[in-house]
């Protein structure tokens, strides 16, 4: 088992008469990307601030890298917030160099790693513009690459794919996956659960105020299975149901045929296929799982 990067125990967070964390512990495996997860207002946003020294909880505590969370530890975590927060009026280059000093690095190493990180994002032209003259994901790039340029440990990404369109998208998703792959810690909190089950390893999903779901994403969708698969066979005349399954038939062309099936008793994969396969030649079959939509909708609707 890869062990916990960073870990929350317990966490409660209180504002007035709202409850905006309910004793919420979290475990981020150590260079995994993890989806945090949930809808509008469950408290993702505030949990993320407290992993990020902004506000503090008024119980619980979190652990970062095997020991409890300490100031310094915010040098090596970056934050790429939903809400962008850079100077308008500002030269990119100028500004990106200023947020990079202010996260450790000198003038003359963070210059050299900006130029790179332009280049590679093709926009080295806009260096001595004014951030407002950049279009919406062109700041978001710029942001993007102040995140990770002082390579930090931990990676926090809210949201990051908003405002871009599907090229610049896969792009970032690209190089948040190379991250990974270099070694970083990512929590990738989003709404857009096409992007959790293409990138993210595990998830926590939190409504009001509580995790509700946690654990490996192939894992949480086997948890949900409903016994249903997709199967295609070769035969002259339709699947007839038996003890083991019931079959729907979806398509036919010619002599060949695709079906829902779904298992009526707990037997083997390779029982269930025997059974098919005394009516028709199997060409193809497959477990259907529910999408990491489908399993957020059903877990929030079903604590409401």
């Amino acid at each position: 088992m890869v062990k916990p990067f960073l870990e929350t125990r317990q966490v409660v967070k209180r504002y007035a008469s709202h409850t905006a964390l309910n004793g919420v512990s979290i475990q981020v495996p150590e260079g995994k990307v993890f989806g945090l997860l949930g809808p509008n207002g469950a408290g993702k946003t505030t949990l993320i601030r407290i992993i990020n020294r902004i506000t503090a909880p008024d119980s619980g505590e979190v652990y970062f890298n095997g020991h409890l969370s300490r100031p310094e530890d915010i040098f090596h975590i970056g934050y790429l917030p939903e809400e962008r927060g850079l100077y308008k009026k500002m030269k990119v280059g100028d500004q990106a160099i200023y947020l990079a000093q202010l996260k450790g690095l000198s003038r003359s190493e963070a210059t050299a790693r900006l130029k790179k990180w332009f280049e590679k994002f093709e926009i080295t032209p806009w260096w001595n513009k004014k951030l407002e003259e950049l279009s919406k994901g062109m700041q978001q790039k710029v942001q993007f690459i102040i995140t990770v340029l002082h390579k930090p440990q931990l990676l926090i990404f809210d949201e990051p794919f908003s405002g871009f369109d599907p090229v610049n998208a896969e792009l970032l998703k690209r190089e948040i996956l190379e991250l990974k792959n270099q070694g970083h810690t990512i929590i990738f909190s989003t709404h857009n659960m096409a992007s959790v089950e293409e990138i993210c390893d595990n998830i926590a999903l939190i409504n009001h105020s509580e995790v509700v779901l946690q654990g490996n994403v192939n894992e949480v969708r086997s948890r949900f299975k409903s016994d249903t698969y997709t199967l295609s066979v070769r035969a002259d005349h339709p699947l007839k149901d038996t003890a083991l399954f019931q079959a729907t038939l979806t398509q036919a062309s010619g002599n060949e045929s695709h079906y829902t099936l779904r298992k009526l008793q707990e037997v083997s994969n390779s029982d269930l296929l025997s059974e098919v396969g005394q009516q028709a030649e199997i060409l193809s079959f497959s477990e259907c799982l529910p999408s990491m939509n489908e399993i957020f909708i059903r877990t929030v609707e079903g604590k409401k």
